[in-house]
């Protein structure tokens, strides 16, 4: 099969020549026409597929069909849940409208808003977004999108999860209720699926691969450690095979900052990426890390989603996620594109529920072995999570108390203070995940 029998144009089959494109994968094949015949798709596909190209392709091939109108309304809207996705995904759009009369901008928090709102009121035809940015803007009449024909989200399980819904929602209200709706991800959850349904309009499912599944070409592999031993394990890995370009999650921007301080210290040039870093700060350790002035970039999962490096050898999940899907979009970080690379995971006691929920998901077992000198203690086992959450609590409760001695303006803790915390951990993620 090739591009020209899916129904492309020869600008776009130019275009796509350009970028050495021979043969649409799997994903590209059964959505770009679709697309083309106008239905609303519901696409999963595994990460490094070229689900991109399967909906913008298409996408600009509709819109170039029709002369462009004189102000140049947005026409196609393409949401991102992070800023790196979204300049990713604008950057493609780029290159398949080379020879289009197609204008195209991205917009997103972190950098100065005048330029965008001067791009747009000149007028695009394809918007790719952050939520936060957009509605921003929206609210400074900076932009309408009472002309949008197409909504794309892309990794849709995230952009319809509890961090983001409501801002979708909003969205969602500010644009003509006839339109093509386009979801594509990695990952969907059942509840997804049924949100996503209150979207779409008879919509196409379509499945290059199974759901929430990896590629063949990633040795998994879990390591059983003692959580203390962690960074000196870590280290070791790195130190003894002389690793390069590693990308390491961990679940907390605090904790990644340690991490990243602990390998500089022990001469590894490493960089964190987080939501409290500036766009600045989050590009230049980006374009470090590619280049290969960065040996380890530890990231929180705001990297799992939208970086796209090509033959990035390993990848490894300092801390498991507790959210099994968002571990396939971590290791989907390599083996992109059907190179090979390996997704190790360092694996304490606590961690060992959600081994057996991300080895349910991907419905098989994980290899799992000990690093010599660093074994796991077979005699620990953690307390039982209410017991846990319990010491938790109590640790929070007592350091509020510090906190309000040590400030006399301070309020005095209440018996509310622990579940306002608690709350408030609960909430981190989506309050992380909308910073864009």
């Amino acid at each position: 099969m090739s591009f020209k029998s899916l129904g492309l144009s020869d600008a776009l089959l130019r275009a796509i020549s350009k970028k050495g494109y021979t043969t649409p994968s799997p994903i590209q094949a059964k959505a770009i026409p679709l697309v083309l015949e106008r239905k609303d798709v519901l696409a999963s596909a595994q990460t490094g597929t070229g689900k991109t190209a399967g909906f913008t392709l298409p996408i600009l091939q509709l819109l170039s069909q029709e002369p462009p109108l004189r102000r140049r309304p947005i026409r196609a809207l393409i949401l991102t849940p992070t800023r790196e996705l979204a300049a990713q995904v604008y950057a493609n759009v780029q290159e398949y409208s080379t020879f289009l009369d197609i204008r195209s901008t991205v917009i997103f928090g972190g950098v100065n808003a005048k330029p965008q709102i001067r791009t747009l009121r000149n007028g695009v035809d394809i918007l790719v977004a952050t939520p936060g940015r957009l509605l921003d803007l929206h609210s400074q009449n900076a932009l309408s999108l009472a002309k949008v024909e197409m909504l794309v989200l892309d990794e849709a399980d995230r952009m319809l999860d509890m961090g983001f819904l409501r801002d979708i929602k909003r969205v969602i209200d500010l644009m003509p209720k006839r339109r093509q709706n386009l979801l594509f991800s990695a990952t969907f959850s059942k509840d997804i699926k049924k949100l996503a349904n209150s979207i779409l309009h008879n919509p196409v499912s379509v499945e290059a691969t199974p759901e929430n599944t990896t590629a063949e070409k990633v040795n998994q592999i879990v390591y059983k450690v003692n959580k203390p031993e962690k960074t000196n394990v870590l280290i070791k890995l790195i130190s003894d095979g002389n690793w390069s370009q590693v990308l390491v999650f961990t679940r907390t921007k605090h904790g990644a900052n340690r991490l990243t301080k602990k390998l500089i210290s022990n001469h590894i040039s490493a960089a964190a990426i987080h939501g409290n870093k500036t766009q600045n700060a989050r590009t230049k350790a980006l374009s470090g890390f590619k280049k290969g002035d960065i040996r380890i970039l530890v990231a929180t999962d705001i990297a799992a989603r939208g970086l796209d490096i090509p033959l990035l050898p390993f990848v490894i999940n300092y801390e498991l996620p507790n959210v099994p899907e968002d571990y396939v979009h971590r290791i989907g970080r390599t083996g992109r594109a059907g190179a090979s690379g390996d997704a190790i995971s360092l694996v304490s006691a606590e961690e060992y529920e959600y081994v057996r929920g991300i080895e349910k998901l991907l419905g098989e077992k994980l290899i799992t072995e000990e690093i010599e000198g660093f074994e796991a203690d077979p005699n620990y086992t953690p307390p039982p999570k209410q017991e846990r959450s319990q010491r938790s609590r109590n640790q929070t409760k007592s350091s509020s108390k510090g906190t309000s001695s040590r400030n006399q303006n301070s309020r005095k803790p209440s018996n509310s203070g622990s579940t306002s915390s608690n709350n408030k951990r609960k909430n981190s993620r989506s309050r992380n995940r909308k910073r864009d």
